[in-house]
Order: structure tokens, then C-alpha cells, then sequence
């Protein structure tokens, strides 16, 4: 079957779905294979369960009548048909990539555009080679703009995407340390992030920086417009007016007046001025930029501040890399309050520096004092220092509930496979 056939079908059955357990009656049902899964294999339970059709890409999972449809590879499909719908629309495409702050970045620039227009976005953190084609297939034809997170962990990552969404504007949040191992160092992930802007050079899209970083400014050369935001000279000029415990911002240039956030930490200034340097690109009234990003309440474990009993506690526990850990550790540092209490997951993903990076990580710890450090799992396991550390945040909540804390201050934070948003669940 061709993807222009395939195509009218999804015009019927505009929902697709990869999941049987998640699967509703006229879904369209692809079944993805994985190291530990064959999606074929569940064909006809997808079926059974009130599917439209099941595209498969195994013969011997045909099922009479019609209802499935055999196709060489039904991931490249998924990519193929998801590729044809983008190319339905003359909107713009807004493609947000960087190794820290992108989702909440994604989330703000989502606030303030659907504030005035219909716009579709990533859902969650559907960021990679299933969920990218996924989300552009859940943009109907309503769609004024649409915004496509991008995530990668390797070289040649973005580029595919791109291949796909088809992005007319791009962010790149920062590039840090962040996936080392798959990028093979700093370097490598500029190159790697920096396959978004390759894209909009040669389609003569539009790249929004934040113009404090220089090498920005190298990566975005040539691209045929640039909208710039940051601190000092850029199109959209604003500072931190305060930030303990909720940021607030003021702006100096490109927005009137101040804005304040439901987001903890300093670290955010970027990520609300992406937004709304965005919002102001878009020809977007200030007060609907402000009332946008002001009501925006941050969820998943990111930028939270949650109350428990006499206690607070930042949780911000979606994921962690040694950027995001040491800003996160110095912005907790600065804040007021006692009784300080660090809980620090293990950051995955950076290959042969990883030990390195966690040694840099208790360095900046002991620069200043703390009530409790507790460090978990990962490489804080594989070598002395004078902080407590316990194998799973399991145990770091069991032994936190022990200790019966009381007005105390904690910051959780840790890559996605330490699960430190659990630690909340012995807090009392």
C-alpha cells in the first residue's frame, strides 16, 4: 500500500495508536517492534478491541478480511505517513531541541500561543523516533501552529526529525552536558543539537537564541532570520526580579513590565524568555504573553515546589545531567530557608566521563552546607565521599521517613532511571 493510500485512511481514522492496552474503538493500530516486544504479535487483539486496521509488516500475522495492511517496515511507515500529513500544512512548525529545559521551554511556548491560537504540541516527553511522528499525527486541520519537541541522544538524531516535522522555526534550549556517551563529548552534542539549525540554514527558516550563549550565535550563522532573547543585547531583554522561591521576570526590552512565574528555580530566566520572545515574534499581545506564562503550572517533577507536612521540597526529578544538577544545586543553595536537605539521584548516560562527572557533582555539593546529603545509586556508589549514599531512592525514602524531618527544605532531583520522584511517597 502506498503512503497516499494509507494516508486515506487515516483521514477516516485520524488516531493512531502503538499501544493494544491504550488502543480505542476506530484507532488505526501500528505494530512496533522492539528488542523485547513484536507489536505483530498483538494484531489481532488490536482488532478485537475495535481497531480500524492494524499495519503490520510480518505476513504471517495477516488476517483475513481486510483489516490488515502489510507493509515492508512499520516504524519507517509510521515516519512516512506522519511525514505526508506535515506536508498538508503551510503553518508554522516550531521545533524545540537542547539538553536542558526543553520540555518546559516546549510547555511555555505552548501557553502562550494557544492562548490566541490553536496549537498543537508534544505531549509529555514524546520527543524521540515514535513519539515525534505520533505527535504530528494528532494535529488536525484546525492547526494554526504546531510545536515539536525534539530529544536525541546521538548524532544524526535531529537531522531524522527534521526529515520529518519539517520545522519553518527552531530553538535550540543550550547545549550542556547532557548524553555524553552517545554524543561522545561537549562537542559532539553542539554538532548534534546544532542538526536543527543545519536544517533551517537550508530551508531559510527562523532560529530564536538566547543571545547570552556565544556559541549560539556560531551555530545560527547564516540562518536566514534570527529572533534573539536574553540578558543583555538581544530582541527581547529581561532579568531575574526575584526567584525565592517562584522566579519572577522584568524585562528591560521587546515586553513591558513583569512577569511572574508558578516555576522554581533561576535557572528557568531562559526558558520564560524563549516563550516570550516567541510569543512577541508571533505578533502576540503582551498581556496575553503575561496572563500565559503566569498561570502556567509546571507538572512531571519538573520545577515543582511541593508541600508536605511542615516540609517543601523542590522536586525536580524528571531527569538530571551534570548542567542541570550543578545549577539546580546552586540555585538551591542561594534560596532562603533551613534545614537544607539535598536527595541527588545518579545521572545516566555519560559513558567513560561519568565518574569524573559525579566527583565534579559532590566537589560542588561541598561547597556549601547542608543539613542531610543523601546520593543515590549510579557512580555516587564508587567512591569515598563524606555523604550518606543508599542503592535506590526506595531506600532513600525509607530511610528519609525514619529520620521524621520536620520544616525541613529538600531538593530531589536525578536522572529518569533512579525514579527519585519517589522519595516524595515517605514524606509526611
Amino acid at each position: 500500500m502506498t503512503i497516499e493510500a494509507l494516508y486515506t485512511l487515516y483521514k477516516k481514522h485520524p488516531s493512531v495508536q502503538t499501544d493494544t492496552r491504550k488502543l480505542a474503538p476506530g484507532d488505526l493500530y501500528f505494530a512496533l517492534k522492539g528488542p523485547n516486544f513484536n507489536g505483530n504479535a498483538f494484531a489481532q487483539q488490536a482488532l478485537d478491541k475495535g481497531a480500524a486496521y492494524a499495519i503490520i509488516d510480518e505476513a504471517e500475522y495477516s488476517i483475513e478480511g481486510g483489516k490488515t495492511v502489510l507493509v515492508n517496515d512499520v516504524l519507517q511507515t509510521l515516519q512516512a505517513l506522519a511525514r505526508h500529513h506535515r506536508q498538508q500544512f503551510s503553518i508554522p512548525f516550531i521545533a524545540i531541541t537542547g539538553s536542558n529545559g526543553k520540555t518546559t521551554t516546549k510547555e511555555l511556548v505552548h501557553a502562550v500561543l494557544s492562548s490566541t491560537h490553536k496549537t498543537y504540541t508534544t505531549e509529555g516527553n514524546l520527543n524521540n523516533h515514535i513519539g515525534v511522528p505520533l505527535t504530528l499525527l494528532k494535529i488536525r486541520d484546525d492547526a494554526e501552529y504546531a510545536i515539536i519537541e525534539m530529544g536525541a541522544n546521538h548524532r544524526g538524531e535531529i537531522a531524522s526529525y527534521c526529515q520529518i516535522a519539517l520545522p519553518t522555526h527552531g530553538l535550540i534550549t543550550n547545549c550542556g552536558k547532557a548524553h555524553l556517551e552517545g554524543f561522545g563529548g561537549e562537542e559532539g552534542v553542539r554538532k548534534g543539537k546544532g542538526e536543527l539549525f543545519d536544517y533551517l540554514r537550508a530551508h531559510e527558516g527562523t532560529a530564536f537564541i538566547m543571545a547570552d550563549y556565544d556559541y549560539l550565535h556560531d551555530m545560527s550563522h547564516d540562518i536566514k532570520t534570527i529572533y534573539s532573547y536574553g540578558t543583555g543585547d538581544a530582541d527581547v531583554v529581561g532579568h531575574i526580579a526575584q526567584s525565592d522561591p517562584f522566579l519572577s521576570v522584568a524585562f528591560n526590552k521587546g515586553f513591558e513590565g513583569e512577569i511572574e512565574t508558578n516555576l522554581v528555580g533561576d535557572y528557568n530566566l531562559p526558558n520564560v524568555l524563549a516563550a516570550v520572545a516567541i510569543g512577541k515574534f508571533f505578533n502576540l499581545y503582551d498581556e496575553k504573553i503575561r496572563e500565559a506564562i503566569a498561570s502556567y503550572q509546571p507538572t512531571n517533577s519538573r520545577s515543582q515546589l511541593v508541600h508536605k507536612g511542615s516540609n517543601k521540597i523542590i522536586l525536580d526529578a524528571y531527569n538530571a545531567n551534570p548542567s542541570s544538577m550543578k545549577l539546580a544545586i546552586d540555585n538551591f543553595a542561594r534560596s532562603s530557608g533551613n534545614n537544607k536537605v539535598l536527595m541527588l539521584g545518579a545521572m545516566a548516560e555519560l559513558g567513560e566521563e561519568s565518574l569524573q562527572e559525579h566527583q565534579a557533582i559532590v566537589s560542588e555539593i561541598g561547597k556549601h552546607q547542608w543539613k542531610e546529603v543523601v546520593l543515590v545509586g549510579g557512580d555516587f556508589l564508587r567512591f569515598k565521599h563524606p555523604y550518606r549514599t543508599l542503592p535506590t531512592a526506595k531506600e532513600a525514602g525509607e530511610w528519609l521517613q525514619q529520620q521524621g524531618l520536620k520544616d525541613a527544605y529538600l531538593l530531589v532531583k536525578g536522572s529518569r532511571s533512579t525514579g527519585m520522584e519517589k522519595v516524595l511517597e515517605y514524606i509526611e
